[in-house]
């Protein structure tokens, strides 16, 4: 297993209110901490430092990089997650993957299911896994990749990784479902939380968040 070395530019926060805290998470950070002192360094306790009642709402591959969430409050952290358990979360995502999708957009509805032999993996199970939707569209085709837009529909660990290798078209530097090929292809995983889009519980405003990809 590849040892843990997460990247150490400080944490770029992209929003900040009396509610809530929005940052631009690198690839190769831990959204939370993982099991032992080396894996302590994480997404949540860089906001910590600075923002000392920093919640978790939500999390992040470690590969992923891209709009993390957390709450200023206990009130609010509560508010949030439920959001994202209604599916009151628009979210979209940028990803490099092996192929050229055919056809160019449409929808994956495979259900999932944690691979509990070969944890964290996830699977796809038709009788007992989870139901799991995700839209795509094909922006850019080169020789050997294409660049897509995801649309998760549900929130399920691992979905979109899952989803785009289950259709023949892993994602870019993914050392989970890529095969070797498109695990050669990219130094890291190539997927990116671009955008989020949510009614903010504390303002009742429209909030919406966008980042470039960084790949």
């Amino acid at each position: 297993m590849t040892r843990y070395a997460p990247p150490q530019e400080p944490v770029r926060y992209v929003h900040v209110d009396d509610h809530l805290i929005v940052i631009d998470k690198p690839s190769g950070l831990l959204s939370v901490p993982g099991r032992g002192r080396e894996k302590a360094d994480c997404a949540v306790s860089r906001v910590k430092a600075e923002y000392p009642d920093a919640l978790t709402v939500h999390r992040l591959d470690m590969g992923t990089s891209g709009l993390l969430i957390l709450a200023q409050s206990k009130v609010m952290q509560v508010a949030l997650s439920g959001l994202f358990e209604r599916g009151g979360v628009e979210k979209e995502y940028i990803a490099d993957v092996w192929g050229a999708p055919d056809p160019a957009q449409g929808e994956i509805d495979l259900p999932l299911i944690t691979d509990w032999p070969n944890r964290p993996r996830q699977k796809i199970d038709h009788e007992i896994g989870k139901p799991s939707r995700t839209l795509y569209e094909t922006i850019e085709t080169g020789t050997t990749h294409s660049r897509m837009r995801l649309t998760p529909l549900t929130g399920r660990s691992h979905q979109l990784r899952v989803h785009l290798a289950e259709i023949g078209h892993p994602i870019l530097g993914d050392e989970l479902y890529a095969h070797e090929a498109a695990l050669a292809a990219a130094p890291r995983l190539y997927l990116h939380a671009s955008a989020i889009a949510f009614d903010h519980p504390g303002t009742g405003e429209r909030l919406r968040l966008s980042l470039p990809c960084p790949f």
